[in-house]
């Protein structure tokens, strides 16, 4: 079966509403394990996007030699 492909706030919302699941403590156990492997696999999912924009970043704010560059800020930060 394919996966879905879901965005970053898909996925954590996913998740958040996995987690308020589990914390109520009522559902069966054969459930509560089948959620609790899909929150396992969208927190991974979620790591993962998250470190790729990160990578993302960092490339994007790399000067010629590798070391951090600090651009200027927008016009809309500044406010």
């Amino acid at each position: 079966m394919a996966e879905k492909k879901l965005t970053f706030e898909q996925a954590a919302a996913r998740l958040e509403e996995i987690v308020r699941q589990l914390e109520q403590g009522d559902a069966p156990l054969e459930e509560a394990m089948s959620l609790f492997e899909e929150g396992t696999a969208l927190m991974k999912k979620c790591t993962t996007m998250l470190d790729r924009a990160e990578q993302k970043v960092r490339k994007l704010t790399a000067g010629p030699d590798g070391t951090p560059v600090e651009g200027p800020m927008d016009k809309e930060e500044s406010v």
